[in-house]
């Protein structure tokens, strides 16, 4: 490796990253030793496999801090159809797992090409993005963006994994930083608050919160402006309400009853203690149980008894606020506040279009696993099945946010050296 190279690089980010990493393998030990040490191999148990891709994650590190950032901008048309082939060899060799066929088995060992697939379409993306400078504002190249993120999305979402799908929205958050028009984020929003209505609510009332929203606003605008025209209120108005008939029908013909029960508990729909909130409300509890200090490492009586289903992988969280308390939690929310931070502005330094979308996008990728694994344990948000990167239990994660984290380190470094 270079000596200027080494100098150069952002070595918080990699404190930071070594601190998110050893807290997460101390608390999947915690939260697996019960089932993990008992009668069998320790490379067969959860911690075991983990500490597998730990170290091809560090060597894979390595090897990419070595290499000329400038090999993967040509490179990234290549990753991203191999991303793609290996979403759709799932369909022919994948092995289910919770219903949804999204890994690919080798012995002992699992691999999950979604993971990969996001190192792909952000290459992919922001190659393109360094391509047609300033042309994002046209609708063909708007189009092409949304097409290169579709793919990859509709592969995953027919195994289906539609938590893993809905990931690849953080992506467009980046692309509002390299100018594409906040229309779609105030799209995205009305989308959101629409699909919540209308999940919420029957269809005729539906339809009166409609009307009634689109009265209030036409009335605003008319006051800031008197010569504001009625019909284009009335076409967006119309629109709106064909979209929650469509809602309506995919919600109830499209999703899964485990999918609808989990959104109606986080809506305050549905109470179910023993079924499919139980999940939710063990974490809770074990959140809660924790206090102010946590109740030590190895001494939780939620965790040590499996009352947390599923705990080392989607509600690891419950694991570190029961052992760790507010202060500990509040410690690893700091640390990844600080590394999103850091990376920013890593990335807002970088002159290079295609560097700074990926960076930009490693930090959008972050945040959201990190709201919404979170928010799933705090029951804030629903259940998708979203792992707490380098701290969840699951390989791929770990080596696919790894390689993202030490592509950026790389990036940062090499621009202070060019």
């Amino acid at each position: 490796m270079n000596r200027n190279i080494i100098l150069s690089i952002d070595w918080i980010t990699v404190l930071l990253y070594f601190s998110l990493i050893s807290f997460g393998t101390l608390n999947l030990y915690s939260a697996t030793y019960d089932e993990s040490f008992q009668n069998i191999s320790f490379f067969l148990s959860p911690i075991g496999k983990q500490s597998i891709f730990l170290f091809l994650s560090l060597v894979s590190g390595m090897l990419l801090l070595a290499i000329d950032p400038k090999i993967l901008e040509p490179f990234s048309n290549i990753a991203y159809v191999i991303s793609l082939i290996l979403l759709l060899g799932l369909f022919l060799f994948g092995k289910t797992v919770n219903y949804s066929t999204s890994w690919y088995s080798f012995g002992p060992i699992s691999l999950q090409p979604s993971e990969f697939a996001k190192i792909g379409t952000i290459l992919v993306l922001g190659n393109y993005l360094s391509k047609i400078q300033t042309d994002i504002k046209k609708i063909s190249s708007q189009f092409k963006i949304i097409l290169l993120i579709a793919i990859p999305v509709s592969f995953i979402s027919f195994q289906p994994d539609l938590g893993s799908a809905l990931i690849f929205i953080a992506f467009f958050f980046p692309l509002f930083r390299e100018g594409l028009s906040q229309i779609y984020l105030i799209i995205f929003i009305s989308a959101t608050v629409l699909f919540l209505i209308s999940i919420s609510y029957e269809t005729i009332t539906t339809i009166v919160i409609i009307l009634f929203l689109f009265t209030i606003i036409f009335l605003c605008l008319r006051y800031l402006n008197p010569k504001i025209k009625l019909w284009p209120i009335i076409f967006f108005m119309m629109i709106s309400i064909g979209f929650s008939f469509i809602v309506d029908y995919g919600y109830n013909e499209l999703f899964e009853q485990r999918h609808r029960d989990r959104i109606e508990i986080f809506l305050g729909k549905k109470i179910d203690y023993k079924g499919a909130g139980y999940n939710i409300n063990q974490s809770k509890i074990a959140i809660g149980s924790g206090g102010l200090t946590g109740k030590g490492f190895l001494q939780g009586s939620q965790t040590k008894g499996n009352f947390v289903p599923q705990q080392h992988t989607d509600y690891i969280f419950s694991t570190i606020g029961e052992e760790w308390g507010f202060i500990g939690s509040s410690i690893i929310i700091i640390i990844y506040f600080t590394l999103i931070i850091k990376i920013i502005i890593s990335a807002e330094k970088q002159t290079r279009k295609f560097r700074r979308f990926f960076s930009y996008s490693v930090a959008s990728l972050l945040f959201i696993h990190f709201l919404v694994n979170i928010g799933m344990s705090l029951g804030i948000s629903p259940t998708i099945g979203i792992p707490l990167p380098f701290i969840s239990y699951g390989g791929s994660c770990l080596l696919a946010f790894s390689m993202l984290i030490f592509i950026h380190l790389n990036f940062d470094a090499n621009r202070l050296n060019e």
